[in-house]
Protein backbone atom coordinates (compact mmCIF):
# COMPACT_ATOMS: atom_id res chain seq x y z
CA UNK A 1 0.00 0.00 0.00
CA UNK A 2 1.04 3.57 -0.83
CA UNK A 3 0.18 6.67 1.58
CA UNK A 4 -1.62 8.92 0.42
CA UNK A 5 -1.15 12.92 1.85
CA UNK A 6 -4.16 12.41 3.50
CA UNK A 7 -2.84 9.43 5.10
CA UNK A 8 0.34 11.50 6.34
CA UNK A 9 -2.17 14.29 7.23
CA UNK A 10 -4.05 11.79 9.61
CA UNK A 11 -0.49 10.38 11.05
CA UNK A 12 1.09 13.55 11.68
CA UNK A 13 -2.34 14.29 13.26
CA UNK A 14 -2.13 11.46 15.98
CA UNK A 15 1.53 11.36 16.69
CA UNK A 16 0.86 15.64 17.99
CA UNK A 17 -2.24 14.55 19.54
CA UNK A 18 -0.01 11.67 21.23
CA UNK A 19 2.95 13.47 22.04
CA UNK A 20 0.39 16.04 23.79
CA UNK A 21 -1.52 13.29 25.74
CA UNK A 22 1.54 11.32 26.97
CA UNK A 23 3.80 14.73 27.55
CA UNK A 24 6.36 14.93 25.61
CA UNK A 25 8.48 17.52 26.28
CA UNK A 26 8.90 19.81 23.37
CA UNK A 27 10.72 22.71 25.44
CA UNK A 28 14.66 21.02 24.48
CA UNK A 29 14.12 21.22 20.97
CA UNK A 30 13.24 24.88 21.29
CA UNK A 31 15.93 25.39 23.04
CA UNK A 32 18.26 23.99 20.57
CA UNK A 33 16.08 26.06 17.91
CA UNK A 34 17.32 28.89 19.85
CA UNK A 35 21.04 28.11 19.67
CA UNK A 36 21.61 30.09 16.28
CA UNK A 37 24.80 30.44 14.85
CA UNK A 38 25.48 34.01 16.19
CA UNK A 39 25.37 32.89 19.54
CA UNK A 40 28.60 33.00 20.10
CA UNK A 41 29.58 35.59 17.16
CA UNK A 42 30.71 39.12 18.02
CA UNK A 43 28.66 42.14 17.28
CA UNK A 44 29.84 44.77 14.82
CA UNK A 45 27.87 47.96 13.91
CA UNK A 46 28.34 49.74 10.83
CA UNK A 47 27.40 51.12 7.56
CA UNK A 48 25.67 49.88 4.91
CA UNK A 49 28.11 51.27 1.26
CA UNK A 50 25.54 51.09 -0.80
CA UNK A 51 23.82 54.52 -1.08
CA UNK A 52 23.66 57.85 0.88
CA UNK A 53 20.39 56.41 3.23
CA UNK A 54 23.34 54.92 5.55
CA UNK A 55 21.48 52.04 7.08
CA UNK A 56 22.74 50.63 10.26
CA UNK A 57 23.70 47.09 9.96
CA UNK A 58 25.46 44.08 12.29
CA UNK A 59 28.34 42.44 11.08
CA UNK A 60 28.23 38.98 13.25
CA UNK A 61 32.11 36.95 12.99
CA UNK A 62 33.66 34.60 14.45
CA UNK A 63 36.88 34.45 15.56
CA UNK A 64 38.57 34.72 18.60
CA UNK A 65 40.03 38.50 18.26
CA UNK A 66 43.97 37.35 18.19
CA UNK A 67 46.59 39.36 16.27
CA UNK A 68 46.98 38.93 12.62
CA UNK A 69 44.06 37.00 12.71
CA UNK A 70 40.99 37.70 10.25
CA UNK A 71 37.20 36.93 11.85
CA UNK A 72 34.65 35.24 9.60
CA UNK A 73 31.80 36.75 8.51
CA UNK A 74 28.33 34.48 9.45
CA UNK A 75 25.55 37.20 9.26
CA UNK A 76 24.60 40.50 8.54
CA UNK A 77 21.31 41.69 9.09
CA UNK A 78 19.69 45.68 9.96
CA UNK A 79 20.04 47.17 13.22
CA UNK A 80 17.03 47.74 14.67
CA UNK A 81 18.64 50.71 17.00
CA UNK A 82 19.68 52.40 14.03
CA UNK A 83 17.26 55.39 13.65
CA UNK A 84 17.45 55.54 9.63
CA UNK A 85 15.98 51.87 8.96
CA UNK A 86 15.30 50.98 12.24
CA UNK A 87 15.99 46.75 11.14
CA UNK A 88 15.12 47.06 7.63
CA UNK A 89 17.57 46.43 5.06
CA UNK A 90 16.68 47.00 1.08
CA UNK A 91 18.01 43.59 -1.14
CA UNK A 92 21.47 45.20 -1.70
CA UNK A 93 21.99 45.87 1.89
CA UNK A 94 20.68 41.86 2.70
CA UNK A 95 23.23 40.66 0.52
CA UNK A 96 26.05 42.33 2.13
CA UNK A 97 27.66 39.06 3.29
CA UNK A 98 27.90 38.03 0.08
CA UNK A 99 29.82 41.06 -0.91
CA UNK A 100 32.03 40.77 1.80
CA UNK A 101 33.41 36.78 1.67
CA UNK A 102 33.18 37.06 -2.29
CA UNK A 103 36.03 35.61 -3.94
CA UNK A 104 35.93 37.52 -7.04
CA UNK A 105 36.60 40.79 -4.15
CA UNK A 106 39.58 42.72 -5.00
CA UNK A 107 41.80 43.21 -2.38
CA UNK A 108 44.71 45.19 -3.63
CA UNK A 109 44.97 47.79 -6.27
CA UNK A 110 44.88 46.97 -10.20
CA UNK A 111 45.45 49.34 -13.08
CA UNK A 112 45.26 48.68 -16.63
CA UNK A 113 47.73 51.00 -18.37
CA UNK A 114 47.05 52.70 -21.94
CA UNK A 115 47.18 50.29 -24.83
CA UNK A 116 46.70 47.07 -22.63
CA UNK A 117 44.32 44.70 -22.41
CA UNK A 118 44.62 43.18 -18.77
CA UNK A 119 44.61 44.53 -15.63
CA UNK A 120 48.42 44.89 -13.48
CA UNK A 121 48.63 43.74 -9.87
CA UNK A 122 50.54 46.98 -8.35
CA UNK A 123 51.39 47.58 -4.81
CA UNK A 124 49.62 49.97 -2.33
CA UNK A 125 52.86 52.15 -2.04
CA UNK A 126 53.23 52.02 -5.97
CA UNK A 127 49.31 53.01 -6.52
CA UNK A 128 49.71 56.15 -3.36
CA UNK A 129 52.55 57.43 -5.42
CA UNK A 130 50.94 57.32 -8.86
CA UNK A 131 47.65 59.06 -8.05
CA UNK A 132 49.87 61.38 -5.90
CA UNK A 133 51.96 62.39 -9.18
CA UNK A 134 48.59 62.71 -11.57
CA UNK A 135 47.11 64.62 -8.71
CA UNK A 136 50.22 67.06 -8.86
CA UNK A 137 50.74 67.01 -12.63
CA UNK A 138 47.06 67.84 -13.43
CA UNK A 139 46.88 70.88 -10.55
CA UNK A 140 50.07 72.14 -12.46
CA UNK A 141 48.87 72.17 -15.83
CA UNK A 142 45.34 73.42 -14.90
CA UNK A 143 45.42 75.57 -11.78
CA UNK A 144 43.57 78.81 -12.49
CA UNK A 145 44.83 81.98 -10.36
CA UNK A 146 42.79 84.56 -11.85
CA UNK A 147 39.76 84.59 -13.67
CA UNK A 148 38.70 86.70 -16.54
CA UNK A 149 38.45 89.76 -14.81
CA UNK A 150 41.77 89.42 -13.25
CA UNK A 151 40.31 89.41 -9.68
CA UNK A 152 42.53 86.47 -8.00
CA UNK A 153 40.59 83.28 -7.36
CA UNK A 154 43.20 80.59 -6.97
CA UNK A 155 40.94 77.61 -7.59
CA UNK A 156 41.40 73.99 -9.74
CA UNK A 157 38.13 72.67 -11.30
CA UNK A 158 39.92 69.99 -13.35
CA UNK A 159 39.61 67.86 -9.95
CA UNK A 160 36.45 66.86 -8.17
CA UNK A 161 36.02 64.86 -4.82
CA UNK A 162 33.17 62.79 -3.80
CA UNK A 163 33.20 61.10 -0.45
CA UNK A 164 31.24 58.14 0.54
CA UNK A 165 28.36 57.39 2.78
CA UNK A 166 30.97 54.92 4.92
CA UNK A 167 33.93 57.44 5.72
CA UNK A 168 34.00 58.35 9.05
CA UNK A 169 33.71 61.87 9.98
CA UNK A 170 37.43 62.42 10.78
CA UNK A 171 38.47 61.13 6.92
CA UNK A 172 35.95 63.47 6.04
CA UNK A 173 37.18 66.89 7.59
CA UNK A 174 40.98 65.62 6.68
CA UNK A 175 40.03 65.45 3.03
CA UNK A 176 37.98 68.46 2.71
CA UNK A 177 40.75 70.00 4.15
CA UNK A 178 43.29 68.42 2.04
CA UNK A 179 41.02 69.50 -1.30
CA UNK A 180 40.46 72.91 -0.53
CA UNK A 181 44.61 73.10 0.16
CA UNK A 182 44.91 71.89 -3.08
CA UNK A 183 41.82 74.27 -4.45
CA UNK A 184 39.25 71.98 -5.69
CA UNK A 185 36.34 73.61 -5.70
CA UNK A 186 34.01 70.66 -6.60
CA UNK A 187 33.77 68.64 -3.38
CA UNK A 188 30.57 66.60 -2.28
CA UNK A 189 29.55 63.58 -0.14
CA UNK A 190 27.18 61.27 -0.77
CA UNK A 191 25.98 60.82 2.35
CA UNK A 192 22.60 62.96 3.97
CA UNK A 193 23.68 61.98 7.33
Amino acid sequence: MEPTRRDFLKIGAVGGAAAAVFGFDLQPAFAQLRALKIGRANETRSTCPYCSVSCGVIIYTIGDRAKNVTPQVVHVEGDPDHPINRGTLCPKGSSLQQEILNDRRLLKPQVRRPGATDWEDISWDQAIDEIAQRVKKTRDDTFIEKDAQGRRVNRLESIAWAGGCTDTNEFNYLVVKTMRALGVVQIENQARV
